[in-house]
Order: structure tokens, then C-alpha cells, then sequence
């Protein structure tokens, strides 16, 4: 998936808050409920409008983050 199929950023939606694409439920609701101990199935139960694909991908493109600044900090 292309991050701008995961990931809106617009200031007239939110106040320009990173976005799950085509909804309005920012990126950081997923990281505070797996934070708070909560799976990724509640997670999309209590946020119908992202889908199962988005949240995997959210995920995916922040490990593969991590681990790239890892590497380069090596």
C-alpha cells in the first residue's frame, strides 16, 4: 500500500493532524489504544472507517521506519 493510501495530511481536516486516509481518525488513536494494552481488533471495532489494511500498514511503514534509522545509526 502507498502511504497516501494510509496516511492524510490536511489542515482543514483535524487541524492538519496525520489521518487515517479518507476518515478522521488520526494515526495516533491506533498507537495510544496498543499503548494502553489494547489489540488491533478493538482498535478497528471502536474505528469502523479504517480499515484492517490501513492499520496494518500504518504499522508496517512505522517498523520499517525504526529500523531504517536504526541501521543508519549503526
Amino acid at each position: 500500500m502507498n502511504i497516501k493510501d494510509l496516511i492524510e495530511v490536511n489542515p482543514e481536516k483535524m487541524s492538519g493532524v496525520p489521518l487515517f486516509a479518507g476518515t478522521r481518525v488520526p494515526i495516533g488513536h491506533l498507537f495510544e489504544y496498543l499503548e494502553k494494552g489494547e489489540t488491533l481488533t478493538e482498535f478497528l471495532r471502536q474505528f469502523p472507517s479504517v480499515t484492517h489494511e490501513q492499520a496494518l500498514g500504518v504499522l508496517e511503514l512505522s517498523k520499517e521506519s525504526l529500523l531504517a534509522s536504526h541501521e543508519i545509526a549503526a
